[in-house]
């Protein structure tokens, strides 16, 4: 499977092929409104921000699996990410990333990049993968990793 084959759902309910971000290095997150890492979403907007003009961008997936942690309605998440933290960063519809109904796209990411002692789970909230331009897994961050942590490798990528 490609990343690119992939379908996925934007936070307002229309479907997107992630054929839309071909050539783009993309940072994949499943996020939260209600979890401590939340605040992240600050440097997520801000590593946007700083990068978007240069083939990048933040993709947020909402997952309410972790601690029920983002119980809201889709307009509900996108209210306080846009009211709270300013995100102008491309958001989606709430899903699944781990068990038997884990999105497609998330499938394949863990797939591809497979966390610590080689578990495919997602562990928790804002777990991060950075994908290149050309569709490739390369790098997968734990959610303590931080966006501005993250920037020093997009530094290199990203010219």
């Amino acid at each position: 499977m490609n990343i690119y084959d992939i379908e996925v759902r934007t936070i307002e309910g229309r479907p997107r092929k992630m054929d839309a971000y071909r050539g783009k290095t993309l940072l994949i997150v499943n996020v939260a409104s209600k979890c401590g890492f939340t605040p992240q979403y600050q440097g997520l907007q801000a590593l946007y921000e700083r990068h978007r003009d240069k083939g990048f961008a933040v993709l947020g997936f909402p997952c309410d699996q972790f601690g029920h942690q983002e119980p809201g309605s889709e307009e509900e998440i996108q209210r306080f990410c846009s009211s709270t933290y300013n995100v102008t960063f491309p958001m989606f519809a709430k899903i699944d990333v781990n068990g038997d109904d884990a999105h497609p796209l998330y499938k394949h990411l863990k797939s591809e990049k497979k966390g610590l002692l080689g578990s495919e789970a997602v562990k928790w909230n804002f777990t991060k993968f950075l994908v290149g331009p050309e569709g490739t897994v390369l790098t997968r961050y734990a959610p303590t990793d931080t966006p501005e942590s993250i920037g020093a490798d997009l530094d290199s990528i990203l010219k």
